[in-house]
C-alpha cells in the first residue's frame, strides 16, 4: 500500500502519466520473488542481480558507464562518448593545504544518489543523462606524485588522447568535451592546452575566491622555473600561452593580493574582469549572471575553485578563506549561464580529508559537476574542424 500522499507528490514529480507508469526497473521481479517471511524460494530464477542501487558497483560519476579513455583497444572495440569525466589526482602545486589527489574519489563518491533513472530536475523538468549526450567516466589519468612537469605533461596528454576521440553524436559534434574533477587549481592549465586545440582561445569563468594570475616572479618562480608553476600561477601562464581570450572574469574572489596596485595591474593584463563575493550583497545572483555574460565571448571555460564557496559550506579546501558565496547561490549562478558555449569545465581543489563526516565540501562538489554537465547537455558547440566543414549558420545551439 502506498503512503498517504505518494501520488500527489509523483504527480508533481514525474507528471500525473509517468507517476502511474513509473517504477523501479526491477520491481516486476522483485514483486514476483517475494516469499511468506522465512521462507527462502528454491527457484531464484525470477530474483534480479543485474540491476543494482546507487550504492553498488564501480565508482563513477552519477553511476555513468566507465570507459578507459586512454585504452586505444577499448575505444577501438566501439566506446564512444560526447561528454567525459575525467580526474586528475594531483596536489603537489599547492601552496597551502595538500589533499586535492583524493579529490575524484571524493567527488565521485558524493555523487551516488544521481543516477539515469532518478536525475530529472525540479528546477527545470529536464535530465542530462537523458539527452543527446552520451556521458562517460574515464577514471583518472595516472599522475605521478613525484615530479611536477612530468605529472602536468601526463595530464597534458590525457586530456588531449580523451578528447581526440571520436564523439558518439557526430551530428552535433565531432570533438568530445570534459568535465575535470582536480586537482589542485595547477590542472586547470593541461585542460585549457587541450580546449585551445579544438576550439581555439577561451573565454575563462574563473570562480574562485584568490585570482590566480599571479607572475611566476611573485609565487614560487622567484626560487625556480619549476617552483613558478603552481595552483596561483597558472592562468598567468595559459594568458603568456594565448590560450585564453582577454574577455575572461573571476567571480567570487575575496582573498588578499600581494602587491595592490601590480597584482591588479597584471590581472587585467592577462584578460581579466573581477566580482568580488561581496558585490553579490549589492546585485544579488541575477547581476552576477549579467555580469558573466556581458563579459564572455566565443568558446567558453569554466572553472570551479571549490574555495569560491563560503567555508561553511565546503570547509575541505587546500586554501578556505571567509566570506564566500552559498552553495545554493553558486548553483543558481551557474544556472544562469544557460546558452553559453561551455567547450570545456572542472571542479577542483576538494581535499576530503578536511572535510566534515558529513562530506559537506565533496556533495557541494558533486552538485557543481551536475550542473557544469546540464550546461554542456544544453548548448552543443561545433569545435574549428567542425566550424569548417559546416558553415555556423548551420550550427545546432540548442537541444
Amino acid at each position: 500500500m502506498q503512503p498517504k500522499g505518494f501520488a500527489l507528490f509523483g504527480a508533481v514529480l514525474l507528471g500525473v502519466s509517468r507517476a502511474r507508469e513509473w517504477q523501479f526497473p526491477q520491481a516486476a521481479a522483485a514483486a514476483a520473488a517475494q516469499q511468506p517471511l522465512g521462507r527462502v524460494s528454491d527457484d531464484n530464477d525470477d530474483v534480479d542481480i543485474l540491476y543494482g542501487s546507487q550504492f553498488n558497483g564501480l565508482n563513477t560519476y552519477a553511476r555513468v558507464p566507465y570507459v578507459n579513455c586512454l585504452s586505444n583497444e577499448e575505444v577501438a572495440n566501439g566506446a564512444k562518448y560526447d561528454i567525459a569525466i575525467l580526474g586528475a589526482p594531483f596536489d603537489t602545486a599547492v601552496t597551502a593545504r595538500p589533499g586535492a589527489r583524493y579529490g575524484p574519489r571524493g567527488i565521485r563518491t558524493s555523487s551516488q544518489r544521481k543516477y539515469a533513472d532518478f536525475a530529472w530536475s525540479v528546477y527545470t523538468g529536464k535530465n542530462a543523462l537523458k539527452s543527446w549526450a552520451t556521458v562517460v567516466d574515464c577514471g583518472d589519468v595516472p599522475l605521478t606524485v613525484l615530479d611536477n612537469n612530468y605529472a602536468l605533461a601526463q595530464l597534458t596528454k590525457g586530456h588531449k588522447v580523451v578528447s581526440g576521440r571520436k564523439a558518439a553524436n557526430q551530428s552535433i559534434s565531432s570533438t568530445p568535451r570534459i568535465i575535470m574533477l582536480g586537482g589542485d587549481h595547477t590542472t586547470t592549465l593541461p585542460a585549457l592546452r587541450s580546449v585551445h586545440k579544438h576550439w581555439g582561445q577561451a573565454s575563462v569563468i574563473h570562480f574562485d575566491s584568490h585570482l590566480d594570475t599571479w607572475e611566476p616572479s611573485v609565487i614560487g618562480g622567484g626560487l625556480s622555473d619549476y617552483a613558478g608553476l603552481n595552483h596561483g600561477t597558472f592562468l598567468h601562464i595559459a594568458h603568456e600561452e594565448g590560450l585564453i581570450r582577454k574577455t575572461s572574469i573571476h567571480a567570487g574572489i575575496r582573498a588578499p593580493i600581494a602587491r595592490p596596485k601590480e597584482d591588479i595591474q597584471n590581472d587585467e593584463h592577462c584578460g581579466f574582469a573581477r566580482i568580488t563575493a561581496r558585490d553579490l550583497d549589492r546585485i544579488g545572483t541575477a547581476g552576477i549572471i549579467t555580469r558573466i555574460r556581458e563579459r564572455v565571448t566565443g568558446p567558453v571555460y569554466i572553472s570551479v575553485d571549490i574555495d569560491v564557496l563560503d567555508p561553511a559550506f565546503a570547509p575541505a579546501t587546500g586554501t578556505p578563506e571567509p566570506g564566500g558565496w552559498s552553495t545554493r547561490e553558486l548553483l543558481s549562478i551557474l544556472d544562469g549561464l544557460a546558452g553559453l558555449e561551455v567547450v570545456g569545465a572542472d571542479v577542483v581543489e576538494v581535499a576530503p580529508v578536511y572535510d566534515t563526516r558529513g562530506e559537506t565540501t565533496s556533495l557541494a562538489a558533486a552538485e557543481v559537476v551536475w550542473s557544469l554537465l546540464e550546461l554542456m547537455v544544453e548548448t552543443p558547440v561545433k569545435s574549428l574542424a567542425d566550424q569548417a566543414k559546416y558553415p555556423r549558420s548551420k550550427d545546432i545551439t540548442s537541444t
